[in-house]
Order: C-alpha cells, then sequence, then structure tokens
C-alpha cells in the first residue's frame, strides 16, 4: 500500500530544511555584499588601469553594479523568505489537494 500524504515528521523535516535553507541565503547575502562594499575601493584601484580609473562613466558603472547587487539580490531575498516564511493562501491547498485526489482517481 502506498503512502499518499506525508507523516507530520516529514512536513516538519521539509520546512526545518527550508528554513535552514533561507538562513543560508541570507548570510552568503551579507557575507558577499559586505566584502563588495567594504573592499570596493582597494579592488578597483589594485585591478584597473588609470586610463579606466579616469573615466567617470566607468566608475559610474562600477559604483551602479557594487549596490545594485545587494538591491536586486536583496528582493530575490525578500521573496525566498516570503515564500519560505507565509503559509500558503488556502485556494492553493484545495487546489494542489483536488489535482492530488484527481491523479489518483486516474491510476
Amino acid at each position: 500500500m502506498k503512502k499518499v500524504s506525508l507523516t507530520k515528521l516529514e512536513r516538519a523535516k521539509k520546512r526545518v530544511a527550508a528554513i535552514k535553507g533561507f538562513y543560508n541565503h541570507l548570510v552568503a547575502y551579507l557575507i558577499i555584499n559586505l566584502a563588495i562594499i567594504i573592499f570596493k575601493e582597494t579592488v578597483v584601484v589594485s585591478v584597473l588601469s588609470k586610463e579606466a580609473l579616469g573615466s567617470p562613466e566607468f566608475l559610474n558603472w562600477i559604483d551602479w553594479n557594487v549596490y545594485g547587487t545587494p538591491i536586486l539580490w536583496g528582493i530575490g531575498l525578500a521573496i525566498h523568505g516570503l515564500v519560505v516564511f507565509s503559509s500558503r493562501p488556502k485556494f492553493i491547498k484545495n487546489w494542489e489537494q483536488q489535482k492530488i485526489q484527481e491523479f489518483m482517481n486516474q491510476e
């Protein structure tokens, strides 16, 4: 006999894994973006040529990338947090249950 529904333990393990994944994502976000912002000047001066450093357009492009990365990644992190910590609306749960039942009836 096949088990159709997940046990409470399995659901709890999946939930804990999702929360752990979010916190790992958050730690990576903080470490990488802080490093990018802190070391921006050092990397720019040591890696780039004097001609590139003299170009205001290029420096502006670097600034947009240095500050745009945390903003865009932060939006993705916020969406990840919403998915992990918010419960699904009731109509989605009902739809999923109906589809599961429909597929079980077909087999």
